[in-house]
C-alpha cells in the first residue's frame, strides 16, 4: 500500500501530522507493507533564502492578527507539539525558501529504504527545535550529511537543478488533486486526509484502503448451501 504525503519542512502541522500518522502505522497490522512517500509542497514559493525578523511577527503579518495573538498561538501550537513527543521553539524559527530542501528529498528517496522519511524528520527538528536556517544550502548539506547522503553529491544536487521538475510535478498533482492546505496524505490514489488528523482516524482510514485493496478471498468451493438474492438453496 501506497501513502504519499503532501508537505512542507517549515508547517508545524506537518511535523505533528507525520508524527500521528507515525503512531497510527505502528497500530496498522500491515505496516510492513506500507510504502511512505513524501511529496513536495511549498506554502510560500516566493520566499527568501533567508527570512529576517521575529516569527511571531511575521505569523502576525500573514494573517492579519496581533503579535499577542500570533505569539499565542504559537505557545497552543507548541502544547500541541508537545503532546505528540515534539518540541517547538518558535522563538528560533528562521523560516526561509524550501525548494532546496524538497529536492533533496528527492534524492534521498531514490538513495535507498527509509533515508527519505530520514531526513524529512531531520529537517523538522532543525527547523522547529534546534532554529536552523532551513532554506541556506550550508545547513541542508549538513542535515543531508547527517542522514547519511554523500556530501558532494547533494552539493552538486544544490549547485545546478536536478530534482527541480520533481519538485514542481509534486505541486501539479496537488493543485491538481485540490489540495490547498497540508499536510494532506493519499492512499492507495484513492483515499485523502486532509490536515493532521488525530492517530485513530488515520488508522480507520489505512484499514478501509487495505480492506479495498484485499477483498475477502473465498478459500472453498461454494456448496449450494447459501442465500443468493432472494432465494434461498436448501
Amino acid at each position: 500500500m501506497k501513502v504519499e504525503i503532501f508537505s512542507d519542512v517549515v508547517c508545524p502541522w506537518c511535523a505533528v501530522g507525520k508524527r500521528r500518522f507515525e503512531t497510527a502505522l505502528a497500530q496498522f497490522a500491515h505496516a510492513g507493507e506500507v510504502d511512505v512517500v513524501w511529496r513536495a509542497y511549498e506554502l510560500d514559493p516566493s520566499a527568501p533564502t533567508r527570512r529576517d525578523g521575529e516569527y511571531a511577527d511575521h505569523l502576525a503579518r500573514k494573517y492579519g492578527m496581533t503579535r499577542e495573538q500570533a505569539v499565542a498561538a504559537n505557545e497552543r501550537l507548541t502544547a500541541t507539539a508537545a503532546a505528540e513527543g515534539l518540541e517547538f521553539h518558535f522563538e528560533r524559527a528562521r523560516p526561509g525558501n524550501t525548494f532546496d530542501a524538497h529536492r533533496l528529498l528527492h534524492y534521498a528517496r531514490e538513495a535507498g529504504p527509509g533515508v527519505q522519511d530520514a531526513l524529512k524528520e531531520r529537517l523538522f527538528v532543525a527547523y522547529f527545535t534546534e532554529g536552523a536556517a532551513i532554506g541556506e544550502r550550508e545547513t541542508l548539506l549538513r542535515l543531508a550529511a547527517d542522514v547519511g547522503l554523500d556530501t558532494q553529491e547533494s552539493a552538486d544536487i544544490l549547485a545546478g537543478d536536478r530534482y527541480a521538475d520533481e519538485v514542481r510535478a509534486d505541486e501539479r498533482e496537488a493543485l491538481e488533486l485540490g489540495v490547498t492546505g497540508v499536510p494532506f496524505f493519499v492512499i492507495d490514489g484513492k483515499f485523502g486526509i486532509p490536515g493532521a488528523q488525530d492517530a485513530p482516524s488515520i488508522l480507520s482510514v489505512l484499514e478501509r484502503a487495505w480492506t479495498k485493496a484485499h477483498p475477502l478471498e473465498v478459500a472453498v468451493p461454494a456448496s449450494g448451501s447459501a442465500c443468493e438474492g432472494d432465494s434461498c438453496a436448501v
